[in-house]
């Protein structure tokens, strides 16, 4: 099929040639024996024409770029030549004058192929090139890039595309790795924050198990150790869970509403038995806000918020939980008297595993800000943190009402 057509468009180029000569012969006055003397001298030319292009590609099949282009100019140097020497032969020319145009065509075949040889090489290299870089990518090299080669437009556009190509590959593999550090760093913190409270409660029912331990202010005291090592438990598989299946695309199409008040309720029953045994004082301060509707994930933002200030803040401390509305935007602020973060360590608060004091074992495995900030983020609002060292933290949240 492919050689079929390779013939139909040499064919086509010698048939609008042949009409083009034909027509110039006929605006300059010649009779229609000459027309058609003309074109059965045409005739032939044109079938060597031809030929010689299906040789040529034939041969040039397989031929790099440069042999390609001085082929090209040598086939329609002898094809012109072979013409010559055949219309000098109908046409009684003198070969006086067939030879000085012979010389003629010869010096434009040599320039033909000079200028052949000049183009070939800009496109060789530019092919070059982009095998090079090609070579290198599939060697695992992303960082090969081809650049400008100015070698035409299809080249050029050939180049581009290998580029772009490359860099979405370096940046899918800088995912990749992302993502395989993180799967590292997640399996490494929680293996090392389950063991914890594993190892207390296997030593609590073990106690119990075997007798050390039978009297019931004793059992009562076990019982109360054994509920906050697996609600340690249950905080860290809930955050994980949470953090691996949340997808922005389904927050953002909920339809689901909620009271402020009633959000800001359901957080604060989840961390007051633990403020309870710190002594904390819960505040809340959410004045008109406290009628705004808004999703119900930010309940989940906002006990993340106080499970965070609640294990930071000392004995008998404040946290607080303020709430307005500007125009379009719901503000809430969870404000703390804790222990506050260094500047370094506030840049960090949002990545997960990330604590501030590494050696301090508690509740989490530094998972709540980070999925705090994905829930904020997908609902299309924003959440900031400012402290200072031994003056506490706050916790800003804006989302659109």
């Amino acid at each position: 099929m492919k050689s079929w057509r390779t013939v139909a468009v040499v064919a086509t180029v010698g048939l609008v040639g042949a009409l083009g000569t034909l027509a110039t012969a006929a605006v300059m006055g010649m009779r229609g024996d000459e027309i058609a003397h003309l074109v059965a001298l045409l005739a032939p030319a044109g079938a060597v024409t031809v030929a010689a292009a299906l040789v040529a590609r034939w041969l040039l099949m397989r031929a790099p770029v440069r042999q390609r282009f001085v082929a090209v100019a040598l086939v329609a140097s002898v094809v012109a030549i072979a013409n010559l020497g055949a219309l000098s032969r109908v046409m009684f020319v003198s070969d006086h004058d067939a030879t000085l145009v012979t010389v003629l065509l010869m010096y434009a075949a040599g320039s033909g192929v000079a200028a052949a040889l000049v183009l070939a090489r800009g496109a060789s290299e530019a092919v070059g090139r982009l095998d090079a870089t090609a070579r290198r990518l599939g060697d695992g090299d992303l960082y090969a890039r081809v650049g400008h080669i100015r070698a035409g437009e299809e080249l050029d556009r050939l180049a581009r595309t290998l580029d772009d190509m490359a860099s979405s590959l370096q940046l899918a593999q800088g995912r990749e790795r992302e993502a395989e550090q993180m799967r590292r760093d997640l399996i490494t913190t929680i293996s090392h924050d389950l063991r914890t409270p594993l190892a207390s409660l296997r030593a609590m029912v073990e106690a119990v198990d075997d007798g050390v331990v039978d009297d019931k202010p004793s059992l009562r005291r076990y019982a109360g150790e054994m509920r906050r090592s697996l609600e340690q438990l249950a905080t860290m598989v809930d955050d994980l869970f949470e953090l691996t299946q949340l997808d922005a695309a389904s927050i953002q199409a909920e339809t689901r509403r909620a009271r402020l008040d009633d959000v800001v309720h359901s957080a604060v029953v989840a961390v007051e038995l633990q403020a309870a045994d710190k002594g904390l004082a819960l505040v809340q301060n959410l004045g008109r806000a406290k009628d705004v509707a808004c999703s119900p994930r930010v309940a989940r933002v906002l006990q993340n918020l106080l499970a965070n200030a609640v294990r930071h803040t000392p004995a008998h401390g404040t946290v607080t939980i303020e709430a307005g509305r500007d125009g379009d935007l719901l503000r809430l602020s969870v404000e703390d008297t804790g222990e506050g973060m260094a500047p370094d360590d506030l840049s960090r608060v949002f990545e997960p595993f990330f604590r501030v004091d590494p050696a301090r074992s508690g509740p989490g495995a530094g998972l709540g800000l980070a999925l705090a900030k994905r829930i904020v983020e997908a609902l299309g609002g924003r959440i900031t943190a400012e402290s200072r060292p031994q003056a506490g933290s706050r916790f800003h949240v804006e989302l659109p009402v």
